[in-house]
């Protein structure tokens, strides 16, 4: 994963708005940290498990290149790390879902040592997961988006989502609804380490 997050990260432009851009993803990661109960639960979670993290080296606000809020990423000696994008996340409940996304595949890693070059049904797992337990895809966030169907809406937008993630993994590549598919239920109703779906 860090690899192919490398290719979606940059310094970008090095201007004042870049400068704007970064303090202000730092002060809304700082404000998620102290206020948003999902994040707080998870952090605090990951410690209990045995998988401690520095919140303010955790995290990391960078320049993205493409569509993506995020990216979750294994470091060189294996720690995992998450890239925030300044350039895109616009408000603090755009950061909150984000960093609670983030979060569950930290989580998820924990628990299950994923292998995210080499297993893309894990990795669809994953996405199911942070999708359907982040928030990603509340109504309020669907309507905007310009999706309306009533039945099975979240479920819906899970299953769009996490196939969109991993076409940024090149070894999903061509496959990504087929691993979602397959393991699909399985993940969805998979709402560790929440009691139910938030």
């Amino acid at each position: 994963m860090e690899n192919v997050l490398k290719d979606m990260v940059s310094a970008g432009a090095g201007d004042e708005e870049s400068a704007k851009q970064f303090a202000k993803a730092e002060e809304m990661r700082a404000t998620s940290l102290q206020k948003c109960s999902k994040v707080q639960f998870l952090v605090e979670i990951m410690d209990r498990m045995g998988c401690k993290i520095n919140p303010q080296t955790f995290f990391k606000a960078q320049h993205c290149n493409g569509n993506i809020n995020g990216g979750f990423s294994l470091n060189e000696d294996g720690s995992p790390s998450v890239v925030l994008c300044q350039n895109h996340i616009q408000d603090q409940e755009w950061m909150d879902r984000t960093m609670a996304h983030e979060l569950i595949h930290a989580f998820d890693h924990c628990r299950a040592k994923i292998d995210w070059e080499r297993d893309c049904d894990q990795h669809a797992c994953s996405e199911i997961r942070a999708a359907a337990l982040s928030g990603d895809c509340d109504w309020k966030y669907e309507v905007l988006r310009g999706h309306f169907s009533i039945p099975k809406q979240h479920q819906e937008c899970v299953r769009r989502r996490a196939i969109l993630s991993l076409q940024f993994n090149p070894m999903c590549e061509g496959k990504e609804a087929k691993c979602v598919d397959k393991v699909f239920d399985t993940c969805y109703k998979d709402t560790l380490p929440f009691p139910e779906m938030p």
